[in-house]
């Protein structure tokens, strides 16, 4: 019962809910980090939006148990493994289902348009756009820039346009990282030969097109932080001066995904590195701490 209990667990994928942090962006740069409406809406909100990703993890794994079996690491997941049958993840994603409709019941219908986007998207991506070079990397990149609309329109606040293409390059950059990773498994792997559209692929235009998404994610993140709007409703412009660490976290992330060649899963990169967890922890309070100074300073 406890090793089911486990296996279902894991069949969630929750550690994969790290990337549903972007969900957090509106609440923060729309200065209503204090409030504790927002506050508790942004949490249900990531609740629900975790659960339907991990609906769609599940449904993902059902489809793809046969080529997982083949893959050297995702042949240990649930289903691939036997630790979890068809009829029994099935069971699991009803009641993924029922817990998302009932802590859901309160967030507005823009959201949950949103959510069932993010949802048909996945699915379309999981029965077939995965196979499109180039398209399956911008599914995936509309994966995360859904996250950071659901969770504007959760709290029903309006976000920077610089912000939303940030998101963009952002997401392209992480989702280039995975397909490198990807390649690159099946080459130093033997006898595995990946998915398919992996052979449309190579290392040179990996790196390329990272390093394009990379310059294009740091130069739109320092036009944001000087824009006008943001200076405007920040009443300050020294959020530049938190590009410093976007542009560690860019470089540190470009050496850990060569120096680990093996690993096709960016979540894992950015969670298991302690130079990237707390530059991305220095780079949230300092962030806060500009943005939220008037009110911080009142405390005192």
């Amino acid at each position: 019962m406890t090793q089911k209990l486990a296996a279902s667990i894991k069949l969630l994928r929750p550690q994969q809910w790290v990337k549903n942090a972007f969900l957090i962006a509106p609440l923060i740069f729309s200065k209503h980090l204090f409030g504790v409406e927002y506050v508790e809406t942004t949490i249900l909100a990531l609740v629900v939006f975790s659960l339907v990703s991990s609906s769609v993890y599940i449904i993902n794994d059902i489809a793809d148990r046969e080529a997982d079996r083949q893959h050297p690491v995702k042949k240990n997941r649930p289903i691939a493994s036997g630790k979890i049958s068809i009829l029994e993840a099935m069971v699991v994603l009803v009641l993924v289902v029922a817990v998302i409709a009932i802590a859901g019941r309160n967030l507005n219908h823009k959201f949950f348009l949103t959510v069932i986007i993010y949802f048909v998207l996945n699915l379309a991506y999981s029965f077939g756009l995965k196979k499109v070079i180039l398209l399956d990397v911008f599914v995936i990149a509309a994966g995360f820039m859904l996250r950071v609309l659901a969770g504007a329109f959760a709290i029903a606040v309006l976000i920077s346009p610089w912000l939303v293409l940030c998101t963009l390059f952002v997401s392209v950059f992480l989702a280039i990282s995975k397909r490198r990773g990807e390649l690159l498994l099946t080459v130093h792997t033997q006898g595995y030969s990946g998915r398919a559209v992996l052979s449309e692929y190579d290392l040179g235009l990996m790196d390329q097109l990272m390093t394009i998404a990379a310059a294009g994610m740091a130069i739109s993140y320092a036009l944001y932080t000087v824009a006008e709007r943001t200076v405007m409703i920040f009443g300050t412009d020294n959020l530049i001066f938190t590009t410093v660490f976007v542009l560690f976290g860019i470089f540190r992330y470009l050496f850990l995904v060569r120096k680990k060649e093996n690993d096709d899963n960016p979540a894992h990169l950015l969670i298991t590195d302690l130079a990237m967890v707390f530059n991305v922890i220095a780079w949230f309070a300092s962030c806060v701490v500009i943005i939220y100074w008037n009110e911080i300073n009142s405390w005192f």
